[in-house]
């Protein structure tokens, strides 16, 4: 069994899977006769080959048992698809660049302020919460086409967390 290290959430380091969501080093724009700030440009939303359009939808995960089961992986060849916890709760995230090479994964301690968005074609994990019911809103995809490729694992991998981390 492997057990993959988790590394904190950076842009850098995640530029290779797409978007961290975060506004940290952006320059705000007043609005709302100031009383308000936008952070413009979070992410890139890639939706609409074959004629998708985007879709907000509110998640609500649940805490996976200990330790956390690596077994599948994920991808949307047609669309981008954001995650943005709602709670302030820090999440994990895991991501490869090809699921049959276990060198490829890379695990993520994400902040409660950031969120990601996965690229068109980013083999990932499906939602990995740390408090039960923890809402996320999701911007990704919706219309026709195959939308969807599942990889199941043949080796169970697992996340290895630093001793008081969980």
């Amino acid at each position: 069994m492997t057990t993959l290290s988790i590394e904190p959430l950076t842009k850098e380091a995640f530029a290779p899977f797409g978007d961290v969501v975060e506004t940290a080093g952006m320059t705000p724009i007043s609005i709302n006769q100031g009383y308000a700030e936008r952070f413009n440009g979070l992410a890139h939303i890639d939706v609409a080959a074959e004629g998708g359009e985007v879709n907000i939808s509110w998640f609500s995960a649940s805490v996976r048992p200990a330790p956390i089961a690596i077994r599948l992986m994920e991808r949307h060849p047609l669309g981008s698809q954001m995650f943005m916890p709602l709670n302030g709760v820090d999440w994990l995230v895991v991501v490869c660049a090809d699921p049959a090479i276990a060198a490829s994964y890379r695990a993520f301690a994400a902040k409660g302020h950031q969120g990601v968005n996965y690229a068109r074609n980013c083999w990932h994990h499906p939602l990995l919460v740390l408090a039960e019911r923890s809402p996320f809103l999701v911007v990704d995809r919706k219309g026709s086409g195959d939308n969807l490729e599942e990889y199941w694992l043949s080796e169970q991998m697992q996340l290895g967390f630093p001793s008081a981390a969980r």
